[in-house]
């Protein structure tokens, strides 16, 4: 049975394994160095205030992570969460376990009173996009630019 829950200390390396194939082999990214991944996993377990990240444990081996950032809105004056990363293992799809992690992010965005939670993903990424409607997600009018 796969647990979804919040990713702990002893994830650590665990989570660098799967966040690097995500960030490679799913994003076609150049591979990070082990040192940052573990860094930035130890950042967020030890800042909440800057994120959160959930895992989906399968039989002792991590299968999926989602990450939410947290940012804040200039309307509300609220925190709210971003969900920039949302990833299954391939192997793992089609077993409901991207929609358990989306609804963990979710629930833990409502739980802390967040203004609204946003999920972003590639124009090319159909999948996420049909999860994302399928959760009552609303396409944002708006246009995101990337500086560097």
């Amino acid at each position: 049975m796969v647990v979804i829950r919040q990713a702990v200390e002893t994830d650590r390396e665990r989570l660098a394994t799967l966040m690097q194939e995500y960030i490679v082999k799913f994003c076609e990214q150049p591979d990070p160095s082990r040192k940052a991944l573990t860094l930035h996993i130890k950042r967020l377990l030890n800042n909440p205030s800057y994120g959160i990240q959930f895992v989906a444990e399968l039989e002792g081996k991590l299968v999926g992570f989602a990450t939410v950032y947290v940012s804040w809105s200039t309307y509300y004056f609220k925190e709210t969460g971003v969900l920039k990363d949302l990833y299954v293992s391939p192997l793992n799809r089609g077993n409901k376990i991207g929609e358990r992690l989306f609804k963990i992010c979710l629930a833990y965005s409502q739980k802390y009173e967040f203004a609204g939670m946003t999920a972003e993903c590639s124009s090319e990424n159909k999948v996420a996009q049909n999860l994302y409607q399928k959760m009552n997600g609303k396409e944002n009018a708006g246009i995101q630019y990337r500086f560097f």
